[in-house]
């Protein structure tokens, strides 16, 4: 007899394997990457660790339990669920997004490990906290799951309900199509941000003064004058 608790996907009619809903995985992922990266700010601009060891832990528990438990009792996709939850649900396969999920799993762990049980840091943790931020932003912005690319090694078949459909074979619609023209767009910004880089470098550079200090300051001077 199945689990009421313990198991991985949703049954729904039309899918012939469990499955998940992407949507508020996509918007699970966005909350994680917002916490992994102020805390990760937060190292680089003030050496501050104490906000990454939380974020991590809160990372860590957050994949144990999509993993060892049920992802329906994750908080993040709750919340996720919570947030979407207006939304059509967009099934993907369960298998794949396991896989990805027992990376971050492990990742995760060494990071802990590391970080906020022995506190030690090195340019490996870095890394690893850098790879999981990738992972995130991936999913979140453009429902690309990195850690899904890993299923066809250890699995011999192929994945079923990938998100956006790119598991199957289609030639791009019309509207996916890019034109030299747009690719030309693209490189010419590059171009330009290049250049004004370059010319207004001493502009970029210099802080911006207080607007309201620098009203009162001139106020002053024409009091002054008088």
């Amino acid at each position: 007899m199945k689990n009421k608790i313990i198991y991985f996907g949703e049954n729904v009619d039309g899918y012939k394997i469990p499955v998940l809903n992407e949507r508020e995985i996509r918007a699970a992922a966005g909350i994680l990457f917002l916490i992994m990266f102020i805390s990760i700010l937060i190292v680089l601009f003030k050496g501050d660790f104490l906000y990454l060891k939380y974020a991590i832990t809160i990372f860590l528990t957050d994949i144990l339990i999509r993993v060892m438990v049920n992802p329906k009792f994750s908080p993040s996709l709750i919340i996720g669920r919570l947030i979407v939850r207006n939304q059509i649900p967009e099934y993907v396969g369960a298998k794949q997004k396991k896989i990805a999920w027992i990376i971050g799993l492990v990742l995760a762990a060494i990071t802990f490990l590391s970080i906020v049980v022995l506190n030690l840091r090195s340019p490996i943790t870095g890394i690893i906290c850098l790879i999981c931020l990738i992972f995130l932003f991936f999913e979140t912005a453009f429902g690309i799951c990195l850690g899904c690319k890993f299923y066809s090694i250890f699995y011999k078949e192929k994945a079923q309900y990938c998100p956006g459909e790119i598991c199957e074979v289609n030639s791009k619609q019309e509207i996916q199509k890019t034109s030299k023209m747009q690719l030309l767009i693209v490189l010419g910004f590059i171009a330009y941000i290049y250049l004004v880089v370059i010319l207004l470098d001493n502009n970029f550079s210099k802080k911006p003064n207080n607007i309201f200090k620098t009203v009162s300051t001139t106020q002053v001077n024409k009091q002054e004058t008088k």
